[in-house]
């Protein structure tokens, strides 16, 4: 099947949409990506996301009205990376996130993903899944993450233990172990995955406030690395409940925003650290988390760590990973034959193909979910 994923993740940048020729299932899933592109939103619309996001009040009118506008934009999307090609023969999307809230010992989750399936449906004539986290918080998950089932079949190595580490505005690890029956049998196998904590969007954050708006993001880390990261600040920072709490987790920028940004830079204060330090040093806690992260939750250390997402694209970060990761080798799906920039919005097509195959798509162990479970739900086209 010729499939498109679209996701715009918690950094807002654009919507991210990949045609993905699909096979086989599982074991045996092989993905070819026939296109992809990334369509900024109109800045009008990205800014109120991003007002909503930060915790902006709205009206059940203009919520709607919201929710139209975004899956309007995702159709466009659609329509645009398939232009050229046969009309896919299914969609997967994953929408906006607007709102993320773990569950707790007496409460499901609940999460709101902005761009109701129907309408891309609608507009696009080809059927659409949407609204994938839902059925796993449902079972008692975190409906996050769930690329880890894709990155195993995708990314698995017979010899080698891998982490998948994703950067979107949130960071996310998948933790693959060697696939090998002797591996397996010394207990230390067992697949594992979270939500890691800050990644790209509170970095963007910082960098529109420290250029009063002038930039959206700092390419390839060339600012913070003019700067000095305060490592007194990072293991204060890192003292946060969130990076000491066991898996499975995940969170986003209702914790990540622009209050623990403002926390942060009040905080510096007393260091008397320029923008390039406070680049730095933000820098630094994305990678440190990472590697705290693995220290203290993996089963075992990788022999080998894969990147992904727009934060693979920050040189400087991917630096400063390769430093506090060391000996391990850090590298980009890149390398692996699996495009980095467009991994999530591939594996949300493949979501989207195990939906209309009834294959469940969510990985208990790495959710917390009680069982696995069909993901996401279907709207059909109007026939023509």
């Amino acid at each position: 099947m010729n499939v498109i994923g679209l996701i715009s993740g918690t950094s807002v940048d654009g919507i991210d949409a990949a045609l993905v020729e699909i096979a086989g299932q599982t074991a045996d899933l092989s993905i070819n990506l026939l296109n992809a592109a990334t369509y900024p939103y109109p800045e009008p619309l990205r800014s109120q996301i991003l007002a909503v996001c930060g915790g902006a009040s709205l009206s059940v009118a203009e919520l709607a009205a919201l929710d139209d506008a975004i899956a309007a934009e995702f159709a466009q999307a659609a329509i645009a990376v398939q232009s050229g090609y046969p009309q896919a023969d299914l969609l997967g999307s994953h929408g906006q996130t607007v709102y993320h809230r773990p569950p707790d010992s007496t409460t499901l989750g609940y999460s709101v993903q902005l761009g109701r399936g129907a309408v891309i449906a609608r507009l696009t004539g080809i059927p659409t899944i949407s609204n994938f986290r839902a059925a796993d918080i449902a079972v008692g998950g975190q409906g996050a993450p769930l690329v880890p089932p894709i990155d195993v079949w995708l990314l698995g190595h017979p010899t080698a233990n891998r982490c998948i580490q994703n950067i979107g505005g949130i960071g996310n690890v998948a933790y693959l172990p060697a696939q090998q029956t002797a591996h397996a049998a010394s207990g230390a196998s067992a697949i594992c995955g979270w939500d890691t904590g800050p990644g790209n969007a509170l970095l963007d954050l910082a960098v529109s406030r420290l250029s009063q708006g002038e930039l959206t993001y700092d390419r390839d880390g060339a600012w913070a690395a003019t700067g000095s990261p305060c490592h007194a600040l990072v293991q204060q920072w890192l003292q946060h409940d969130f990076f000491r709490q066991s898996p499975p987790k995940s969170t986003g920028r209702e914790l990540f925003g622009e209050a623990y940004l403002q926390n942060c830079l009040h905080d510096a204060e007393r260091f008397n650290l320029n923008a390039a330090d406070i680049l730095a040093t933000l820098t630094e806690l994305t990678a440190a988390s990472i590697a705290h992260s693995y220290r203290s939750f993996l089963p075992q250390r990788p022999d080998q760590v894969l990147l992904a997402g727009g934060g693979s694209r920050n040189r400087y970060l991917r630096q400063r990973l390769q430093v506090l990761l060391a000996p391990i080798p850090v590298y980009t799906t890149d390398e692996m034959g699996l495009n980095a920039d467009f991994k999530e919005a591939i594996a949300f097509a493949v979501l989207a193909y195990w939906r209309h195959h009834h294959i469940p798509g969510n990985l208990p162990e790495v959710t917390g979910a009680e069982q696995a479970v069909l993901l996401g739900e279907i709207h059909l086209a109007a026939k023509s």
